[in-house]
């Protein structure tokens, strides 16, 4: 397998550092040899709200002109694609969809943070009641049929009590429809190295059994988290531990 990442932050969502080159050189200091930007996309809200953690509209195009030009200088060194980290708002997706052709953006992740929109501020990684758990799930159905997002971030992001029935419920609901649609499903090594409550046990159980398309994403937050190999190689042995299909490319969108 090649050690390729997709998840790739930049100054640009306000809670990441480095400067994006300094993530190239670090991608290919650790031997990785495809790496995918993937900042919080914009939105082109119809309200006044201003995000806090994603990129204003003004600064997508220079984003993408910096990604290209680092994919050009660095070409025979290592791949670079330029993607996008996505919730699935539903009443943005026109727009997104017709952003993503007009700049030809190579993929995008799933992100699923928020309840219908940040403009309500609800959001999926806190402690939520069971109709929250079970809109996290309709909203990731919704992103796969979507046929837009090449895999699922933190699928296990939603907080809710692990043990319980409805949760190994709902995470099999999503399981087993990713597995029928193909649809990989990430282990987030910033939550695994953080010791978060996401990437969790009860969660890759289900996805064991389902048999789930795995894929590891560093979710880098500064360029030296591409480096840490130590936690890379003990998130590969536990995956390989596990009955899923362990991946390391992914699906772009047709231009």
């Amino acid at each position: 397998m090649n050690k390729n990442n997709y998840h790739t932050h930049t100054t640009r969502c306000y809670h990441a550092s480095g400067k994006d080159e300094e993530y190239v050189k670090a991608a290919i200091k650790a031997g990785i040899k495809e790496l995918g930007f993937s900042d919080h996309t914009p939105w082109h809200y119809d309200s006044s709200f201003k995000a806090t953690m994603r990129m204003p509209e003004n600064q997508l195009d220079g984003y993408i002109e910096s990604i290209l030009s680092l994919k050009e200088k660095y070409k025979d060194q290592i791949s670079i694609l330029v993607g996008l980290e996505c919730e699935y708002f539903e009443k943005y997706i026109p727009w997104l969809e017709k952003m993503l052709k007009d700049k030809q953006i190579d993929y995008i992740i799933l992100g699923n943070h928020y309840y219908e929109t940040d403009e309500l501020h609800d959001y999926f990684g806190t402690p939520v009641d069971e109709f929250h758990l079970k809109a996290y799930v309709d909203q990731c159905i919704q992103a796969i049929d979507s046929g837009l997002y090449s895999y699922i971030a933190h699928p296990d992001l939603v907080y809710y009590d692990q043990d319980s029935k409805l949760y190994q419920e709902e995470m099999s609901r999503l399981c087993a429809y990713a597995k029928e649609k193909d649809m990989p499903l990430e282990f987030n090594l910033l939550g695994f190295m953080t010791h978060r409550h996401y990437p969790n046990n009860a969660f890759w159980k289900i996805a064991s059994h389902y048999k789930n398309k795995a894929i590891i994403g560093f979710d880098a937050h500064s360029p030296d988290a591409l480096l840490k190999d130590d936690i890379y190689q003990q998130a590969f042995n536990y995956l390989s531990s596990l009955d899923v299909e362990l991946i390391d490319t992914i699906q772009t969108l047709k231009k």
